[in-house]
């Protein structure tokens, strides 16, 4: 079964610094949860942009990423191309960020299906939640980081 999951946040900082931080992902392990990650190739245009893979370990997992899509400073887009120890299939990630007051509405969407018979379902649950929890986690982090001019 598909799951579509969306976590929206206001934030205490401007789109673009809290934009520069979630598009660094070398530095995703600042992140809680997130033991390593990697920029495995540069992007196209930018390091961190469109076509950019890389990799990110959550406890036993590592997920395989690419950007699909790099509008800075509003939207970042990726796809999970794989995930080590587990069968996932993603549609799409999508990091949305506009001004809002002083402030970022930010906006992140993900599909997936975890394609196991019988616990599948279940599975996709409990990932769903997770991966909520750890969205609005980085996103809050990362306007904390901005605020603290910590996005270089």
């Amino acid at each position: 079964m598909r799951r579509s999951i969306r976590v929206e946040r206001r934030l205490a900082a401007p789109p673009g610094a809290v934009f520069e931080i979630v598009a660094d992902h070398g530095r995703y392990d600042r992140f809680d949860g997130i033991r390593r990650s990697e920029l495995a190739r540069e992007g196209d245009a930018d390091r961190n942009g469109l076509g950019a893979v890389r990799w990110v370990w959550l406890g036993p997992l590592r997920f395989e990423e690419e950007v699909t899509a790099f509008e800075p400073p509003r939207r970042l887009d990726y796809l999970i191309r794989s995930v080590r120890t587990l069968p996932f299939r993603h549609e799409g990630g999508s990091i949305l960020l506009e001004p809002e007051g002083g402030g970022t509405r930010a906006v992140w969407t993900s599909s997936f299906e975890i394609p196991v018979p019988l616990l599948g379902r279940a599975m996709d649950a409990i990932f769903a939640r997770q991966l909520e929890r750890g969205f609005g986690r980085v996103l809050e982090r990362s306007a904390e980081l901005a605020a603290q001019g910590s996005a270089s």
